[in-house]
């Protein structure tokens, strides 16, 4: 993974990104180099590869996210990558009180070149939802798959569709009436980038190429809407499927959280 590499470069580019329509309820707001955006399940707070503050100004710009969202009674993540800096980023949100979650591969891949689908196994469709009920249905699946309750899930998807139905394209891969697998496409306009996200499967349905379809079909649709680029954070069982279909990984990310 290089730092240099046109697809990091890229990808780097969406960091800071705010909307020119921003869904309803979502607030996007600079503070100094950092983005905060607020309305969402947790807050969220992005800043670019190198933060151009370091010792005590980033511990008071840290400090300030936190209060920020602890004055709204609401957790925050802060979105760190390896290669961002200064290096010792992640040491002083943990100082602040934040705790890391699962590391994740950072992948890019052109769109085009992930359209082809395998066969579905006998009995398995897939279609794209909107109803509250199925987007619930998805939190069901994600709550059995984690073993914890993803409740929030359907109501952050309803969300989404309600007050951006273009920004997003929410699919399920569906057996015998049963919600086996889902995932959804996430539009960065005027990036060139659409995120991958979701792709949970249970556990009896794995390695029947459901990912691999779900991840066809959102290409599909990005490729009509004009994206040239997919960006996925994949986790280590995933990060073999797609290195196979051509993502290319550009950096790791690491999500630091803070719960009031």
């Amino acid at each position: 993974m290089s730092e240099t590499s046109p697809l990091l470069a890229a990808y780097d580019r969406t960091r800071l990104r705010i909307p020119e329509d921003t869904a309803d309820g979502l607030v996007y707001e600079m503070d100094g180099p950092v983005l905060r955006v607020t309305g969402m399940f947790r807050g969220f707070v992005e800043g670019p590869p190198v933060l151009g503050v370091d010792g005590a100004e980033l511990d008071a710009l840290i400090v300030r996210q936190r209060e920020h969202f602890a004055a709204r009674g609401e957790a925050v993540e802060w979105k760190t990558r390896a290669h961002d800096r200064p290096a010792d980023l992640a040491d002083r949100l943990v100082r602040a009180g934040f705790t890391p979650e699962e590391r994740e591969t950072v992948l890019v891949g052109v769109a085009k070149e992930m359209l082809d689908a395998p066969p579905l196994a006998d009995g398995v469709t897939i279609r794209q939802v909107t109803a509250d009920a199925d987007l619930r249905a998805i939190a069901a699946m994600e709550s059995t798959v984690w073993g914890e309750d993803w409740s929030w899930l359907g109501d952050d998807l309803i969300r989404r569709i309600t007050t951006d139905p273009g920004g997003i394209a929410v699919l399920v891969a569906e057996a015998g009436g049963q919600v086996v697998s889902a995932a959804w496409l996430v539009h960065k306009p005027g990036t060139g980038f659409a995120g991958l996200w979701g792709g949970s499967t249970l556990p009896e349905w794995r390695g029947r190429g459901i990912y691999r379809a779900l991840v066809a079909r959102r290409a599909q649709l990005a490729v009509a809407a004009g994206v040239d680029h997919l960006q996925v954070d994949a986790s280590d069982d995933s990060r073999p499927i797609l290195r196979r279909l051509g993502f290319h990984a550009v950096t790791t990310t690491t999500p630091y959280v803070w719960t009031p």
